[in-house]
């Protein structure tokens, strides 16, 4: 159930109708949008008895959501998500607006040199958020799993230095919680997509979530995955299409892109796209990041490495920074044709880097 409140609803009738769900035994999700606000009802079993709600003060209607994500969904929340995240200068950077969120990095952190060489790079072509693993899910467990929280504090180095949002991946409920102390933006990664007690525990959690696509997960699997998170209260959600496992063989994956228009008809959160993974194979991420930009994505998130052939994970799907710098240029181009932008950074002699 969805209640709409009245354009001129007060602060104080919102509140009420949200004690009066709650003492229903219900739970209420406040959702402000540009003209009005609606609240949410999770975890009624069957349909809400609507007259009680109805005649209370600013209530404009309420009404039933037949879909099974229902906080997720546009039904909800016409308008779309902007997360936005404040920054040390007084500036802010955001999600799922305007202007499009480059977030770039290593695919794993591997010592401070590698981490600040990679970050230098990123945030002088104009990249606002720094990806980089300190926790691994990998294939073999003879692989390189990380640094751990010594990644983390790395990372944090990283935004100190550079002025870069740290995005990074939790793969448990030990490393999500020092992921929530650390970064800016907690990732949940395919293999975890639905990993549901993971999920509600990165609803409660204090940072806005990316969320990954499940290697093999349909749109509404995707959206009630994210409906786990949205359920808990954390309503700061990105989601990243990564590519499915199909039949293909000439990529790693299959780089779905036609989830982003997919997703935005039926949601109101920002869809990235993280061409790396989706294609793992170098020559075809430029070209990739090109076309998800052109069909509406909020974003990319790219894997660069300044020395990708000693990687220790995933080098042969990162970017030289060189080229890094090329694909930059070409999406500023493409965001300019569909009336976006990509911010542009200015790095100071400190080795931040403000937003102009």
């Amino acid at each position: 159930m969805l209640v709409v409140m009245q354009a001129q609803a007060t602060e104080e009738q919102v509140r009420a109708v949200c004690q009066k769900i709650e003492a229903l035994g219900y739970r209420a999700h406040s959702m402000p949008g540009a003209q009005r606000t609606a609240i949410g009802i999770t975890g009624n079993k069957g349909e809400v008895e609507s007259g009680t709600l109805e005649e209370m003060p600013g209530v404009q209607e309420v009404i039933k959501v037949s879909k099974p994500y229902k906080l997720v969904s546009r039904d909800t929340k016409p308008d779309n998500t902007v997360i936005t995240f404040p920054r040390a200068n007084g500036a802010s950077v955001s999600i799922g607006g305007p202007d499009l969120a480059i977030i770039a990095g290593p695919c794993g952190i591997e010592g401070r040199e590698q981490a600040f060489t990679i970050a230098e790079r990123v945030a002088r072509a104009g990249a606002q958020f720094f990806r980089g693993g300190a926790y691994k899910p990998r294939t073999s467990p003879y692989s390189f799993q990380g640094l751990g929280e010594e990644g983390l504090r790395i990372m944090a180095e990283v935004r100190e230095r550079f002025g870069l949002l740290i995005v990074t991946e939790a793969v448990d409920y030990e490393s999500l919680d020092l992921v929530d102390q650390y970064a800016d933006v907690i990732q949940i990664g395919a293999r975890n997509m639905q990993n549901f007690s993971l999920l509600k525990r990165a609803g409660r959690a204090h940072k806005p979530v990316l969320l990954k696509r499940g290697i093999s997960a349909t749109l509404e699997e995707f959206l009630m995955a994210a409906e786990y998170i949205m359920s808990e209260g954390n309503y700061n959600i990105v989601l990243c299409e990564r590519g499915v496992r199909t039949f293909a063989d000439h990529t790693r994956n299959t780089l779905d892109l036609s989830i982003v228009p997919a997703v935005q008809r039926l949601s109101h959160l920002p869809i990235i796209v993280d061409p790396s993974h989706g294609t793992g194979k170098r020559n075809k991420v430029t070209p990739l990041s090109r076309a998800a930009v052109a069909v509406g994505a909020d974003g990319l998130i790219v894997e660069v490495h300044h020395d990708p052939d000693r990687a220790l994970s995933d080098g042969m799907q990162s970017l030289f920074p060189d080229q890094f710098d090329a694909l930059m240029v070409q999406v500023r181009q493409i965001a300019a044709v569909l009336g976006r932008s990509i911010p542009v950074s200015t790095p100071v002699h400190s080795g931040a880097i403000l937003e102009d």
